[in-house]
């Protein structure tokens, strides 16, 4: 597995994306058991935590099994983006597990988040991209990172200049989705510009986007000379991604998992949430990952269906036990 250098530090070049709504506790587990050697959390709002929300802190805490991770922040105030990554910092001091790295969300596409001038409408604003990355790294001492996306649309594509301003502010590395706004997450990804911020930055550069096997990760790492590579809707339901991609790296054959690993897998990954959130939301957010697991299996649509309207974990259990023989 090849490295990345992030302010003197090493950190393995595989990485987990962030994901709101899917990269929770649970599933970022799953993904270190499995290869991820770097994570990131669920996008949380700076402003949420400067105003006190109660439930937005879980969102940004770390546990020791999953160091080295970041937390991604999004907003568009410097001044609430700087107070926010410091509350960050303090609430981690208390915990005694401090994130690697505040990443600054520049690529959510989400109508929500973009109509506040957050997420990938700063792409519009590149004055501001340096304002917050100077803001929120003279507020921490940890490294700033940023993800950011190509641009606004095809006719905007202005990624190398947000990029140097990110440089420019202080960011440690960049991870590049190589789409632009108006693409949200259509098939295609161009990393011709992902090559043209590789060469244009100092900094980590780290490719993101349509990876959904260990080919598209090397082909990625080759046609961007990029240090590494963020793998996000690629993990879902297939957490051996990291694994695959580590053994391509290495020159290593790769065993894909029996369908008892797929079911063990997504068993426990449910048992994971069920710790962090209780079984009553953990068996709601289940239906949305763990049919994922089945894709490809015999009888997956009906157990599916079944999945859909359980109601309990014993009752999961139950439902999975017929395709699952360890």
């Amino acid at each position: 597995m090849g490295k990345v250098w992030l302010c003197g530090k090493e950190y393995p070049n595989i990485w987990l994306a962030p994901m709101a709504g899917d990269g929770d506790r649970a599933f970022r587990l799953i993904c270190r058991e499995h290869g991820a050697g770097y994570l990131c959390s669920e996008m949380v709002s700076a402003k949420a935590l400067c105003y006190g929300d109660k439930k937005t802190p879980a969102l940004a805490r770390i546990t020791g099994a999953e160091s080295p991770m970041a937390v991604q922040i999004f907003g568009s105030e410097p001044e609430f983006m700087a107070r926010g990554a410091s509350i960050v910092i303090e609430n981690a001091k208390a915990d005694g597990v401090l994130p690697s790295a505040i990443d600054i969300n520049m690529g959510c596409p989400v109508h929500k988040v973009v109509s506040n001038g957050e997420g990938s409408a700063l792409m519009k604003n590149v004055a501001l991209i340096e304002k917050i990355v100077s803001a929120v790294a003279r507020a921490i001492n940890i490294p700033v990172t940023v993800k950011m996306r190509l641009g606004w649309d095809a006719g905007s594509i202005n990624v190398v200049e947000a990029a140097k301003a990110a440089e420019a502010g202080g960011a440690a590395a960049v991870c590049v989705h190589a789409r632009t706004r108006a693409q949200m997450y259509s098939p295609g990804v161009d990393f011709s510009h992902v090559a043209k911020v590789k060469a244009a930055l100092g900094i980590p550069v780290i490719a993101n986007g349509d990876i959904f096997s260990a080919h598209d990760a090397l082909e990625a790492m080759k046609k961007t000379g990029c240090d590494g590579v963020a793998i996000a809707r690629g993990a879902l339901g297939n957490p051996w991604i990291f694994e695959e991609i580590a053994a391509a790296e290495a020159g290593r054959e790769y065993t894909p998992p029996t369908k008892d690993e797929r079911v063990r897998v997504a068993l426990r990954q449910l048992e994971y949430s069920i710790e962090d959130k209780g079984e009553r939301v953990a068996v709601v957010e289940s239906r949305r990952y763990l049919g994922r697991y089945l894709k490809g299996m015999s009888g997956a649509t009906k157990v599916r269906e079944l999945l859909c309207r359980a109601s309990s974990a014993a009752e999961i259990r139950k439902i999975l036990a017929p395709l699952y023989e360890g």
